[in-house]
């Protein structure tokens, strides 16, 4: 009898509970998907942050470096950048510069690019001391490896991704080099702060001394893992000079090459049941933010990420300067990547 009333009692809360999921489905028939803040895949949305802008300088001329503070910054480590949205809405990415232990603050500083798309001269125009910053928790695509060595080697405004690394290559008690070239010495930001580290150093200007000599990087041990970020010619010189290519790590902040030519093709958006049709002279990103207004994006050029998403179905003419060979398998960036064919199917 008690086993029959324990029979009878599971069947009927498994009743009540189909009859309650069932009604929740009609309701929203993707559900549980809606419940998401944005039904994509990829990189999930991550929550705006606020932040008070408290100091601004100019370390070197044509660079602004601002510092922000507030409780709620997430911690970050060497290598990672954050997504500003400045006040007209552009969305751009800065490397952090500062301390990781500083917690609480960061530090990210913005060469003034007059010929540019317009984010340097915003920012160098409105970002001030005392307004507020909105940003995006920080991302790392460009992790510092632990090492016995390095070789890092920067160009301009790409001092920044590796001040924190020389900071956590000397904490770690790994033996490095920086090999740090520019337009000129009133050009280059940070040489203050370099000259601490003395002739683990080297300072290039190229108006004194040429293009950087990349020969130390042939000559290193073993092992050692060099860190680049600046220029495309010089990453790509970087690259030719290396011992071993495999051992080297880019940070790109600007597409390497012009995309081949386009067409049109049509993209199904599965999870939303959707089709769009992207144009040949428009990019996957904007036709799909037509349907999905918050799709999220940030750099518009293939290299942040951020509009990274699943694909289910078609080949994929990847164009970015991001994805490893594993990742472009199943996934695009939005921003730049198109069709194959006629057709892809992505889990949006």
């Amino acid at each position: 009898m008690r086993r029959a009333l324990a029979v009878t009692a599971v069947a009927g809360a498994a009743w009540v509970t189909r009859r309650a999921l069932r009604r929740r489905i009609d309701r929203s028939p993707l559900w549980p998907l809606p419940a998401l803040e944005t039904p994509v895949s990829g990189h999930s949305p991550r929550r705006a942050l606020r932040a008070l802008i408290v100091s601004r300088t100019e370390p070197a001329h044509g660079v602004l470096r601002l510092t922000v503070e507030s409780p709620d910054l997430p911690t970050w480590t060497p290598g990672a950048h954050v997504d500003v949205t400045l006040p007209s809405g552009l969305v751009r990415q800065y490397s952090l510069c500062g301390d990781p232990a500083d917690t609480g603050r960061y530090t990210i500083a913005i060469r003034l690019i007059e010929d540019g798309r317009g984010g340097s001269r915003e920012a160098h125009a409105q970002l001030v001391e005392g307004a507020e910053l909105e940003l995006r928790p920080p991302r790392n695509r460009f992790e510092l490896v632990p090492a016995a060595s390095y070789v890092f080697v920067a160009g301009g405004i790409g001092i920044t991704p590796i001040l924190p690394m020389l900071r956590a290559a000397t904490a770690a008690g790994a033996d490095w080099t920086l090999l740090y070239g520019g337009r000129s010495l009133d050009s280059m930001p940070f040489l203050d702060d370099l000259a601490a580290y003395g002739d683990r150093v080297t300072v290039l200007p190229e108006d004194e001394v040429g293009l950087p000599d990349l020969t130390p990087l042939a000559a290193s041990a073993p092992g050692t893992l060099v860190y680049c970020c600046g220029p495309e010619p010089l990453m790509a010189a970087v690259i030719e000079a290396a011992q071993d290519p495999a051992a080297v790590h880019l940070e790109r902040f600007a597409p390497s090459a012009a995309p081949g030519p386009a067409r049109a093709f049509t993209v199904e958006l599965r999870r939303s049941a959707r089709i769009v049709e992207v144009a040949a002279d428009e990019s996957a990103l904007t036709a799909v933010r037509r349907e999905l207004p918050d799709t999220p994006y940030s750099c518009e050029q293939g290299f942040c990420g951020t509009c990274q998403h699943r694909v289910l179905e078609g080949g994929v003419d990847h164009r970015d300067e991001l994805l490893t060979d594993q990742e472009r398998e199943d996934s695009m960036l939005l921003c730049v990547s198109r069709a194959k064919g006629d057709r892809l199917v992505l889990d949006l």
